[in-house]
């Protein structure tokens, strides 16, 4: 697990600085706004389009295989780039089919090194590898952002690309050497011998079939489009009625950052977390985000900023731990592959229905009128699941366990 970590936090280092400098590029390349944000959708349209079908490669294959060959060919896609980056032969169109080609293999190496991942440590500390896996992420992609600036100033745009090649080149070199839990032999070993029969379609047909997930699905979902995107509503209200400038806005950033670490941190002490507690964890997110909504002053702000991260941390780990738990060891490639599909879809249509409720709304009725309404339909699952007499939903645990990894871009 101690490579495992160093590994990831090497390539969230690459990947965050990679993608720093890729926004850099196509700004240089066209000089447009809308281009950098294509390409930035052009890298995530394959998770929406071939989630499904990822996650069903994941289940059939070796997975230590399967995660080596996509960071190998990840850290592939990124030499190429610095190598047409450095001779001067890189276009726009070339720059978007690399993104597309970054994002169709992402749909593979996500769920490959986040499932790789559990099979390190035993059902007990699935939590605590969890929230490991966010502080990984979260300080890779602080010091990734931070490290792109000191790249292009140093060895070059071809050289941030290449080193971001050489993040993934380490993955790649680790993953033959990490030792297995017994556990994750055991699973495979109690697998049905048609385990992977049905494909990305069998496993869409598993999450809907799941109180559990389609419940996950709906509060993610929401909390995603009208409570999550704190870099817009957040950098409207500071820059517009509080009367910040762009230090300000910086610090908010930087609060956010250290709460979610804090966050993930916190987590690490959760067991058996359930979708009643990530449903909890969002209506305390709206409530604070109703209140920064509110705030008067910029001082009042701040002292919420922290607070609201650490909730959407927690609640994130919790939704990561109950996904990777609920299903059977065998359909948790695909059940990840569905979740790649339905969350890219909320990431990409949340931002301009955000906007579009700000220019509307302003930018403290953005934040009021989604604290309300994510408030509404989580009390109204809450009333409707009462009204039917169901069970609490049981806490998520499964033989093997899989922290969430983030690796690839």
């Amino acid at each position: 697990m101690r490579w495992w970590s160093a590994a990831n936090l090497v390539s969230n280092l690459g990947t965050w600085m990679q993608l720093t400098v890729q926004n850099l590029l196509v700004l240089q390349l066209t000089g447009s706004a809308a281009a950098t944000g294509l390409s930035l959708s052009v890298q995530a349209a394959p998770g929406l389009l071939f989630g499904l079908l990822g996650g069903a490669v994941v289940d059939r294959l070796p997975r230590k295989l399967t995660a080596a060959v996509s960071q190998a060919l990840l850290a592939a896609v990124a030499f190429t780039t610095a190598v047409l980056v450095g001779c001067g032969m890189l276009t726009v169109p070339v720059l978007m089919i690399l993104a597309g080609v970054t994002g169709l293999i992402a749909t593979v190496d996500g769920p490959a090194t986040s499932l790789l991942g559990n099979d390190l440590v035993p059902e007990k500390d699935v939590p605590s590898a969890i929230a490991l896996g966010s502080v990984v992420h979260s300080v890779g992609r602080l010091a990734g952002t931070a490290l792109a600036a000191v790249g292009i100033a140093t060895i070059g745009t071809a050289g941030a690309y290449a080193l971001n090649g050489v993040s993934f080149v380490f993955v790649t070199a680790v993953i033959p050497f990490l030792k297995l839990h017994p556990d994750a032999a055991a699973a495979a070993a109690a697998a049905p011998a048609d385990a992977a029969a049905g494909g990305g379609r069998a496993g869409l047909a598993f999450f809907l079939s799941r109180r559990t997930l389609v419940a996950l699905a709906v509060i993610a979902a929401v909390s995603a489009v009208l409570g999550r995107n704190y870099q817009l509503t957040l950098a409207t209200l500071v820059t517009g009625p509080l009367h910040g400038g762009a230090g300000a806005y910086g610090l908010v950033s930087a609060l956010l950052a250290v709460g979610g670490i804090v966050g993930a941190v916190v987590a690490g002490r959760l067991r058996k977390p359930t979708v009643r507690l990530v449903a909890l964890l969002a209506a305390a997110g709206a409530v604070l985000q109703i209140a920064a909504g509110v705030s008067p002053m910029l001082m009042m702000l701040l002292v919420m900023v922290v607070p609201m991260a650490i909730v959407e941390s927690v609640s994130d780990t919790a939704t990561t731990t109950v996904l990777q738990t609920d299903p059977p060891p065998h359909m948790r490639g695909r059940v990840l592959g569905v979740w790649r599909s339905v969350s890219t879809a909320w990431g990409l249509a949340g931002p301009p229905l955000l906007g579009l409720l700000v220019q509307g709304a302003g930018e403290r009725g953005a934040l009021v009128i989604g604290g309300v309404v994510i408030t509404a339909v989580i009390g109204a699952g809450m009333l409707f699941r009462r009204r039917r007499g169901a069970p609490a939903v049981r806490p998520a645990v499964a033989p093997v366990a899989e922290p969430a990894f983030q690796t690839a871009a």
